[in-house]
C-alpha cells in the first residue's frame, strides 16, 4: 500500500475557523488515579492560567482511571464549581485507555493532555497548541531534551529518559526527541483516524501514537519546555519500562511486516490551496527515483558478486541468468517496500511475477550483450565481460524503473464517488446509531444528561482496512 502519494483519508490542514461560542477549541485531559491530594490545586491552577492567557474557549476534562480514594468526589466538586470543567470516570485503569476514550468523545478540534502534577511550565501550553490551530502541524509535543529546555530532575530519571529515547531512535528510527513528556496535543481530525491504530492502553500509548504518526508522514511540532520533576510520582519505573520495551518490540514487528494501514493517515499533495488545483502531477517521483537508485546500486553489486561466484563453476550465460534471477527477486522485494511504499502481503505473488517479466527483459538485454561480445571476440577477458554487463544493466535499469512505476506498482487512484440519487417522494431517514452515553463523573447509563453528556464513539484498536 502506498504511503507517499495516496490521497488518504485526511484532508489538507487548514486554520481552524471561528466556532460557536459554546464549543471549546481546546480540550485538556488530565488522567488521574488516586490523586485526591493534587487534583484540586492542579485543576484550579490550570483553569486560572487558561482563563487569563488562552484566547479561545476551552474545557478541562478530568479522566479518572478507576480511583479507589476520594478522587471521584474531588472531581465532582470541581465540575460543580467551574463551568469549564468536566469529570469522567472509567472503571478500568490505563492512561492510554482514558485518553482514547475521552478524546474520541470530545467535540473540541484540538485535544491535549498533561500530567496532574503540572511538572511542565504552563507557559508552553499556548505554543504547544498554536501550530495545530493554525493548521501548520498535526501533533505537538513538549520536549525536555531540547537544548533550550530547562529541566530539574534526578540523575536516575534523566538516565532512564535518555536511554529510552535512544532505544526508540535505534529500533524504530524515531526522530522526535522526547516520547515520555506528559504534555502533548493532537488535532481531532487526526485523532479520529490515528487512535484506532494504537493498540496500547497504558503508558506506551502516546509513544506508539507518535511513532505511527511519524511513519505516516504527519507533522509533529516540538516545543521546548521547562520541567521540574515530581518527587512524589507514583509511576512504577521498572514495570513501566518493561511494558514500554514490549510495546517497542510489538510496533517494530508490525512496521517491519507492513501490517499497519498507515496510508489512512496520508495527507493530500500540498496543503497550499494552489497545489490542490494541480492535475496529473507525479507525486513522490523524486523520492522514488532516489530510492530506486539506491536499491539499484545495491542490486548491481549483489548481481556482480553472484555472477562472479557462479562464473567459477559454469559458463557466462548460465552464470548471468542465475545471478540476474536471484538479484531480480531481491530487487523487486526491495523496491516494493522501500521505493514504492507497498506494505503488507497482498499482491506479493503478482508483483514478483511482474518483476520476473521485467527480469526477462533485463535478461534479454544482458544476454544479447554477452552474445554480441562473444561474436566480436572469441575469448573476452573477465573485466571486459563485466564492463559490457554494467553498460547493459544501466540501460535495463531505466526501462525497469519505468515499468515498475507504470505497470508493477502504478499510482492508486480512488474511484469517483457515485452520484447521490434523488427521489421525488419523502426519503426514508433511518434512526442513527446511538452510542452509549456517559454522564461526566458517573457510571455508564442510557440517560441523556444535557450539557454534561459525553457521547462516546466506539474505538476499535484492531480495525484493519478491508483493502489490506
Amino acid at each position: 500500500m502506498r504511503t507517499d502519494s495516496s490521497p488518504g483519508t485526511l484532508p489538507a490542514r487548514e486554520h481552524l475557523p471561528a466556532g460557536d461560542a459554546g464549543t471549546p477549541v481546546l480540550d485538556v485531559v488530565i488522567p488521574v488515579y488516586n490523586e485526591e491530594k493534587d487534583l484540586q490545586p492542579c485543576v484550579l491552577r490550570l483553569h486560572e492560567h487558561l482563563t487569563r492567557t488562552f484566547p479561545y474557549p476551552f474545557r478541562i476534562t478530568i479522566a479518572d482511571n478507576a480511583s479507589t480514594d476520594t478522587t471521584p468526589q474531588v472531581s465532582a466538586r470541581l465540575e460543580a464549581r467551574l463551568a469549564e470543567v468536566r469529570a469522567f470516570r472509567l472503571e478500568q485503569k490505563g492512561r492510554g485507555r482514558a485518553l482514547r476514550t475521552v478524546w474520541s468523545a470530545s467535540d473540541a478540534p484540538i485535544l491535549a493532555y498533561m500530567d496532574v502534577d503540572l511538572s511542565t511550565d504552563l507557559n508552553a501550553l499556548l505554543p504547544l497548541v498554536a501550530p495545530l490551530i493554525s493548521g501548520h502541524s498535526d501533533l505537538a509535543i513538549g520536549s525536555r531534551l531540547s537544548h533550550s529546555s530547562r529541566v530539574v530532575r534526578g540523575a536516575k530519571r534523566e538516565f532512564i529518559s535518555r536511554s529510552y529515547n535512544l532505544i526508540l531512535r535505534g529500533s524504530l528510527q524515531a526522530r522526535f526527541s522526547d516520547a515520555q513528556c506528559g504534555f502533548k496535543a493532537i488535532r481531532r481530525d487526526v485523532a479520529q483516524v490515528l487512535l484506532p491504530l494504537v493498540e496500547d492502553s497504558g503508558w506506551f500509548f502516546d509513544t506508539e501514537m507518535l511513532v505511527l504518526a511519524e511513519r505516516a508522514g504527519l507533522r509533529i511540532h516540538e516545543v521546548p519546555v521547562d520541567w521540574v520533576d515530581d518527587p512524589d510520582s507514583t509511576v512504577h519505573i521498572v514495570r513501566t519500562a518493561t511494558e514500554d520495551l514490549r510495546g517497542v518490540w510489538r510496533v517494530g514487528r508490525a512496521l517491519a511486516t507492513g501490517s499497519l494501514p498507515l496510508d489512512r493517515l496520508a495527507r493530500p499533495f500540498g496543503d497550499d490551496p494552489r497545489d490542490r488545483e494541480l492535475t496529473d502531477v507525479p507525486k513522490g517521483l523524486a523520492r522514488q527515483l532516489l530510492g530506486f537508485c539506491v536499491v539499484g546500486a545495491l542490486s548491481t553489486l549483489f548481481y556482480l558478486l553472484l555472477y562472479t561466484v557462479f562464473r567459477g563453476f559454469t559458463g557466462s550465460q548460465v552464470a548471468n541468468a542465475l545471478a540476474l534471477l536471484v538479484s531480480a527477486i531481491a530487487n523487486t522485494a526491495a523496491n516494493r517496500r522501500l521505493t514504492f511504499g507497498v506494505r503488507g502481503r497482498g499482491g506479493v505473488v503478482r508483483h514478483q511475477a511482474q518483476g520476473l517479466v521485467v527480469f526477462g527483459i533485463g535478461l534479454a538485454l544482458t544476454s544479447g550483450s554477452l552474445a554480441a561480445l562473444n561474436t566480436a571476440t572469441t575469448s573476452p577477458g573477465h573485466s571486459t565481460e563485466l564492463a559490457v554487463l554494467i553498460a547493459a544493466n544501466l540501460a535495463a535499469t531505466v526501462l525497469r524503473f519505468l515499468l515498475f512505476r507504470a505497470w508493477v506498482f502504478p499510482e492508486r487512484r480512488d474511484p469517483e464517488p457515485a452520484p447521490v440519487p434523488t427521489y421525488t417522494s419523502e426519503p426514508y431517514t433511518a434512526e442513527p446509531y446511538s452510542p452509549y452515553q456517559f454522564r461526566a463523573g458517573a457510571a455508564a447509563n442510557h440517560t441523556t444528561w444535557g450539557d454534561a453528556t459525553l457521547r462516546l464513539q466506539p474505538v476499535r484498536p484492531n480495525d484493519t482496512d478491508p483493502r489490506d
